[in-house]
């Protein structure tokens, strides 16, 4: 069998948080395109369905769609039970939901510092331990985290201290659950994406003037694809990366670097 072959991730079963659109959706379809059965996970359960089926209908998986907000143990709980029982297992996830607050440190309020906190790091822990639990008790699995490159350096001109702190929360969580399961079958990784040009990105308001500033300052001059994603995805999804744990990929076009 050749390598092709092997990255195929035929029989699979998972889910992806923040999956509707964006980051989320790209590998969500990656998976499904190299075999595996996908649950959409996200608070928007309508754009949720029409990712369902957009790549259901592509691919020949299935795709369910399930609503659920990941700050909540219990719907996270529930969430899991319903992809098991509805893919009939669970052998790799990818936690990608999160959000950005851009505001200067003095003027964030406490209110705003939480909901970034709680959504991008308590949401990926609480998704973390239920996907964990399920794994550790069923021969193992993989777990990918969505970081940012703003885990490793500070984002200039905007201010958004508490997304900084989240992410590279994310980081460490995902290295510290990785030593506790590294004998028990189950892996965690995080990828650390840089500027990706998503669809909600490429029209916020708040973030189009920034851009000239990000691709003047990028290596390549430019931001990344949702696209350039998969593939690394898929690989920590399959039993290639049978030997990568605690690894934090960083796909940022060389941004960090210097």
């Amino acid at each position: 069998m050749g390598i092709i072959e092997k990255m195929r991730l035929d029989g699979k079963k998972g889910f992806v948080t923040g999956a509707a659109r964006g980051i989320g959706k790209c590998t969500a379809t990656a998976f499904a395109e190299a075999g595996a059965d996908v649950a959409i996970v996200d608070l928007d359960l309508e754009e949720a369905k029409k990712t369902a089926k957009e790549i259901a209908e592509k691919t020949g998986r299935r795709v369910i769609a399930v609503k659920t907000d990941c700050t909540d143990p219990k719907q996270v709980d529930a969430m899991v039970e319903e992809v098991v029982k509805e893919l009939g297992g669970l052998d790799f996830c990818h936690n990608n939901a999160g959000i950005c607050i851009n505001a200067p440190a003095e003027e964030m309020t406490y209110e705003q510092w939480n909901k970034v906190i709680n959504i991008n790091l308590n949401g990926v822990f609480l998704t973390d331990i239920a996907a964990g639990k399920y794994m550790l008790s069923h021969g193992g699995g993989s777990i990918i985290n969505t970081a940012s490159m703003s885990a490793h350096i500070v984002n200039v001109p905007q201010p958004q201290c508490a997304y900084n702190a989240s992410k590279a929360g994310v980081i460490q969580l995902t290295k510290s659950l990785a030593i506790e399961w590294a004998k028990r079958g189950v892996r965690v990784n995080s990828i650390s994406p840089g500027y990706i040009g998503t669809e909600l990105t490429l029209n916020s308001p708040t973030l189009v003037p920034l851009i000239e500033r990000w691709n003047e300052m990028a290596p390549m001059g430019r931001m990344g694809k949702p696209e350039e994603l998969e593939a690394i995805c898929v690989y920590l999804a399959g039993d290639t990366s049978s030997f990568t744990t605690g690894a934090d990929f960083v796909i940022d076009g060389a941004f960090t670097c210097f």
